[in-house]
């Protein structure tokens, strides 16, 4: 596994999402760093210069959540906070959920807690966007791996862009699309975000020229394999200190609204719920000094008496 780290003291584990890598963080490693914290970003399983098992199956629930516990225990550490991003944010769930000895808070940014709901999630998303198609099933789809392995650079730049909070609402993501869409127009790059630099995506593009976009794609895959291994996390709360923060513009919390709004009872340690002004998808990338302020006060919270 490989990771990017800074600063010593108490241990924060920063999981990235998809398409992204340890470097989504690079705002966040010298600023907790700075504040006296031992900030550790890995690449996740697949991405980067981590190891990409080709399995399928080798991208679920426990083997994803077993790699950061792995890495605590790797760093010899006792206990960490686990930080978590859109996939990072899922997985730091169930890190928490797993393991409440290992890990003494959970930070979720963009994705909230889903609890294990009592359908599998594909048949959750057909009764949910009847008669359209989710953004998860084409994520899915065989065809995904060639879509993006076309032009890395176009798709990466497309998903930075349509998910920020300052594109445009004719080119604004949507999670669901009508089977007969015509196909989603590709992103200049005049559209460029402000927040991401030329090269910001000249390193992201580098990254999956390298490792290839399937290892994150499997990610996906596994909704329903995980879903059909974990019957036991049926109505499961995580009871650690928890902070959540997400842009207002953020589409995902439009379709996960009812897991948002409950957060206070599935998470009932949650010490705070943010949304940030303006603000889109790529919450520490986007207003990375609002993200490093909450985060280092819940750090310093979480950490008191460690």
């Amino acid at each position: 596994m490989h990771y990017a780290e800074a600063g010593s003291g108490p241990l924060a584990v920063l999981c990235h999402g998809f398409p992204e890598s340890w470097y989504s963080w690079r705002h966040q490693l010298t600023a907790l760093a700075e504040a006296g914290f031992h900030a550790v970003a890995p690449d996740l399983r697949g991405y980067g210069q981590t190891d990409s098992p080709d399995p399928v199956e080798a991208y679920d629930v426990f083997q994803l959540t077993g790699d950061i516990v792995g890495l605590v225990n790797a760093l010899g550490e006792r206990n960490a906070v686990v930080v978590g991003h859109d996939w990072g944010a899922w997985i730091a769930a169930h890190a928490a959920l797993f393991r409440p000895d290992l890990f003494r808070g959970v930070a979720l940014l963009s994705v909230p807690y889903v609890p294990r709901g009592p359908i599998a999630p594909t048949e959750w998303e057909k009764q949910k966007y009847a008669g359209k198609i989710f953004y998860q099933a084409m994520l899915r789809s065989p065809m995904a791996d060639g879509y993006f392995r076309a032009d890395p650079r176009a798709r990466l730049l497309s998903s930075f862009y349509t998910l920020s909070g300052t594109v445009s609402e004719e080119d604004r993501w949507l999670p669901a699309r009508d089977p007969n869409a015509f196909p989603v127009a590709t992103t200049d790059e005049s559209k460029r975000p402000a927040w991401l630099s030329k090269e910001d995506l000249d390193f992201y593009e580098s990254e999956f020229k390298r490792a290839g976009f399937t290892r994150g794609l499997n990610y996906y895959r596994n909704v329903d394999r995980n879903w059909s291994m974990t019957p036991f996390l049926t109505d499961a709360k995580i009871t650690q200190p928890a902070l959540f923060i997400a842009g207002e513009r953020d589409p995902v919390i439009d379709f996960l609204r009812p897991a948002y709004d409950t957060l206070e009872t599935t998470v009932p340690n949650l010490s705070k719920k943010v949304l940030l002004p303006g603000i889109g998808h790529w919450t520490q990338q986007e207003s990375p000094a609002e993200v490093n302020r909450l985060l280092i006060e819940f750090l310093i919270t979480t950490s008191a008496g460690k």
